[in-house]
């Protein structure tokens, strides 16, 4: 049956989820992320796609109705009204939230556990390409401290491109919370910030680490910048004084990546 009613209970449902008001669900856009979501075993609760799917976006299906999840047609001017992009990709899915304990993302068995840990980093964009560069970088986990951009919304999902869906990601982590498990474990602290007195590739990143990356416009928080082990910069050639938070992310992980090696 096809979905033509934009008063449909069960698209009201998914708007919701793509607005991030109801708790445990995700809201997954489009074949790339599905096929992502798919390969990491999500559980499913919903799909919807266009009338007259593509080759690609029928294959998940069939996999889709396998797995038992409802599957619906909604006509595509419709579908449209639903999605989180420009242009409506064709297919939707509506998954269980992945959901990482700090001791998961910190990896406390890895005796060389590189994590990043991001304090009121608040573009999605950002947050995702940081997560996407962080499992790429070969991260143990990423923590989200309260504050920050959330971890799952359809942007930041886009912008991981299913690095969400496979790496570790602890959210709404109290920062002495974070500060108290990572010394347990045995990890240095090590702030970016544009004051930072010793320059990120000076420092010795094969031992485990936790990075913590600050708010775009504020960098890390004054309390927590003054409790971690060290202060990193990176050298920029004037007048430019900063780098964006994903850009300085990618930098730094890919010394330590370097080092490691």
């Amino acid at each position: 049956m096809l979905i033509t009613s934009p008063a449909n209970e069960r698209l009201k449902h998914a708007r919701r989820v793509r607005d991030g008001r109801v708790p445990g669900l995700i809201f997954v856009e489009g074949e790339r992320l599905a096929e992502e979501c798919l390969q990491a075993n999500l559980a499913l609760t919903a799909c919807f796609h266009t009338a007259e799917p593509s080759a690609r976006a029928r294959t998940i299906q069939k996999e889709i109705e396998q797995r038992g999840c409802p599957s619906f047609a909604v006509a595509e001017s419709l579908l449209a009204t639903v999605s989180d992009t420009v242009n409506s990709q064709g297919l939707i899915l509506i998954a269980e939230r992945p959901a990482a304990t700090l001791a998961q993302a910190l990896n406390l068995k890895d005796e060389a556990a590189l994590v990043v840990c991001l304090d009121g980093v608040q573009d999605p964009g950002n947050f995702g390409t940081i997560v996407r560069t962080a499992e790429a970088a070969g991260a143990s986990g990423v923590i989200a401290l309260k504050g920050a951009a959330d971890a799952f919304a359809p942007k930041t999902l886009r912008s991981a491109m299913g690095s969400a869906f496979r790496l570790p990601i602890a959210t709404d982590v109290m920062p002495e919370e974070f500060l108290a498990q990572a010394r347990a474990a045995g990890l240095k602290v090590v702030a970016a910030a544009g004051g930072g007195e010793i320059v990120h590739s000076n420092f010795d990143w094969r031992q485990p680490a936790a990075l913590v990356l600050g708010n775009e416009a504020n960098g890390v928080r004054g309390g927590l910048l003054e409790k971690c082990d060290a202060r990193i910069s990176i050298p920029m050639r004037a007048p430019v004084e900063s780098l964006n938070v994903a850009a300085a992310a990618a930098v730094i992980l890919f010394e330590a990546v370097r080092q490691r090696n």
